[in-house]
């Protein structure tokens, strides 16, 4: 499959003349793709049942005209003022109660019925009128699920629909209160509409109420989703997306990605790098510039697998933006380094956010391929030098990596109800994972938590999956090479229950989890041979061979049954290592110690190296410069 470079373009932000050059400029320097529309509903109706698209149709001729091909998206992140005098009620609400505000994005809730039925009238008039226009290539629903903390709301209307989701779940009001185990405290109800939301309680609330409200939440988002998917696909047979964020876990992706052709997210890497990081400061100073080396690579590697193979990046980061709490211009050669790394985990398009900065309102800040002027920006040569390489590459496959992550959005919800301590953040212990696999030179796939055949994974790992799905399990049964699972690995029910037989309860696997304890930052605990136990441990009871144990005294941190592994404690990086080291080379895949900052992916037949650092760096008798990509077959 071609690979393509696209950008991110608001012609309702610039005057009309300046639309034709925009396009030229941007087939000139080698992109595909244009996405529009996605925040411009206050354009296309300005008052209830005024319709102006007269002036989408002649931007998107403009750019068809070019040979672009546009990504049209819904306009239903944004809705425009009139449309809260109509609905004062569709105003997501806070966990203190508060309602969001007006006068930025995404206030709706997910749960209004009257706005829901707003969001599938703009879209049908959309797809009605681009249905079957042949400049439009792809869609994309909405925009940025969850971004600003919005799956969950504490409206009226979320309570309304949350009682009928317990209702349709459990059926009767005695099944909820046993599922929840209600007796305690007297929190017992007699009907579905004393349930009210899990929020401002005394103290906390029952953690199995929250975890059902989670779920509900996301629920909510898969069915908005749906309503729009389903319109666009009746008159359009153009892909449909979603543009998901990074480290966003309010919602299971997998619901939606389910329902659509193509995941894409917004890799924003020097951002994520100073609000969404677990590191210290001396990492976070020296890739100020460039954005932590596996941040980025991670979320490839989660969004091939949300979109079942077919995955974009719909949004960039271009140059400095505006967010977050430090806004650096990138090391040169950067923009280029992303738009490669997506490449090297099998992204079929990566889109610049945006053509041209913004000279006003909230992203005036946020630097696009053009500055404000017109003028080129650093991205903007950046991506004329992938373009032109991308005509010289050969054909890039993901292929099957021979290690496989699971990653589960449920997991992250019941660690968030009951964290039994500061700091203990399932993607954050994922995510060290994937990190320390990195290290070792691994390529990764991530795996959903229903992954039902292992076949080809040569190590398979699933920590702090809270409750392995009956299909994982049959198929880790089935499969012959090891799987490392823990800490916290089918540690509750999914109705939040401790579960007896006490965890992890794998059938051929003797140990029993006998009691766990969150530790403070500065209490961890050595290991023999090296490295520690931080922030999480369990103690370890059964018959099985013990692989890793205390230095102090000899408890066993790590058994093993067979080709089945269970971690009972969160390990630090040297101990990480030590551990997944092992467990490869016992299967006879090559580890390899990454020098700082580079990183290697294997897609396919072609090798990629890419370096991270700020310095050259020489591996294997090729010189990276800083921010250099390298390939070979």
């Amino acid at each position: 499959m071609k690979r393509t470079l696209g950008t991110c373009y608001y012609p309702e932000h610039w005057p009309e003349a300046q639309w034709a050059e925009d396009a030229t400029r941007m087939a000139e320097v080698g992109l595909t793709w244009v996405r529009i529309g996605e925040f411009a509903w206050s354009r296309l109706e300005p008052t209830p049942g005024d319709l102006r698209f007269d002036w989408l149709d002649r931007a998107t001729e403009t750019l068809g005209a070019a040979g672009l091909k546009v990504v049209l998206g819904t306009p239903t992140a944004t809705p425009p003022r009139w449309m809260l005098d109509k609905h004062p009620d569709m105003l997501a609400v806070d966990a203190e109660g508060r309602p969001r505000g007006f006068g930025s994005r995404r206030h709706y809730c997910f749960s209004h019925e009257g706005y829901l039925r707003e969001s599938a009238r703009i879209t049908r008039l959309l797809a009605e009128r681009y249905g079957a226009n042949p400049h439009v290539a792809a869609w994309q629903t909405d925009n940025e699920y969850g971004c600003h903390d919005t799956v969950v709301s504490y409206s009226d209307a979320a309570r309304v629909a949350f009682r009928a989701w317990c209702t349709a779940r459990y059926g009767t009001i005695k099944a909820l209160n046993d599922a929840w185990g209600n007796v305690f405290w007297s929190m017992d109800y007699n009907e579905f509409n004393q349930i009210d939301l899990p929020t401002l309680t005394v103290t906390e609330p029952n953690p199995a109420h929250a975890l059902a409200f989670r779920r509900f939440s996301s629920d909510q988002v898969a069915r908005f989703n749906a309503v729009q998917v389903e319109i666009i696909r009746e008159l359009s047979d153009a892909p449909i997306s979603h543009n998901y964020m990074g480290r966003e876990v309010a919602f299971d992706h997998y619901d939606t990605g389910r329902q659509m052709e193509i995941a894409t997210w917004d890799s924003y890497p020097m951002g994520f790098l100073e609000d969404r990081i677990e590191a210290d400061a001396a990492h976070k100073r020296r890739y100020a510039r460039q954005g932590d080396p596996d941040f980025q690579a991670f979320h490839h590697d989660l969004y091939r697998a949300v979109g079942q193979g077919r995955w974009w990046v719909m949004e960039q980061q271009p140059g400095p933006v505006n967010w977050a709490p430090y806004n650096p211009t990138p090391l040169p050669g950067m923009p280029r380094l992303w738009a490669w790394e997506a490449f090297a985990h099998g992204a079929e398009a990566v889109c610049y956010f945006r053509w041209r900065q913004a000279p006003f309102a909230q992203e005036q800040m946020h630097a696009g391929m053009l500055r404000p002027d017109s003028a080129p920006a650093q991205a903007f040569h950046e991506a004329a030098q992938v373009a032109r390489e991308l005509a010289d590459l050969p054909e890039v496959e993901a292929g099957q990596a021979p290690v496989g992550l699971v990653f589960d959005y449920a997991a992250a919800w019941a660690w968030a109800v009951q964290p039994q301590g500061r700091g203990q953040d399932y993607f954050r212990l994922v995510f060290e994972t994937y990190r320390a696999l990195r290290k070792l030179g691994q390529s990764v796939d991530i795996l959903p938590p229903d992954t039902d055949d292992l076949t080809g994974y040569r190590l398979v790992l699933a920590p702090g999956a809270v409750t392995l799905s009956d299909r994982f399990q049959a198929a880790m049964a089935a499969h012959d090479g090891p799987v490392i699972l823990g800490p916290r690995t089918n540690a509750k029910t999914a109705e939040m229950h401790m579960p007896v037989p006490l965890p992890p309860a794998i059938p051929g696997l003797d140990v029993t989890v006998a009691r766990v304890e969150s530790l403070r930052p500065d209490m961890p605990v050595p290991l023999a041979g090296g490295g520690h136990l931080h922030l999480w441990r369990e103690e370890l009871e059964g018959a099985e061979e013990v692989i890793l144990a205390t230095a102090e005294d000899g408890q066993p941190v790590a058994m093993r049954a067979g080709h089945v592994t269970y971690l009972g404690g969160w390990l630090d990086e040297a101990a990480l290592i030590r551990l997944l080291s092992a467990a490869l080379q016992e299967t006879g895949v090559k580890t390899v110690a990454m020098p700082e900052g580079l990183r290697q992916r294997q897609a396919g037949g072609i090798r990629f190296l890419i370096n991270y650092g700020a310095e050259p760096v020489t591996f294997e008798g090729v010189t990276l410069p800083p921010a250099g990509v390298h390939w070979m077959r």
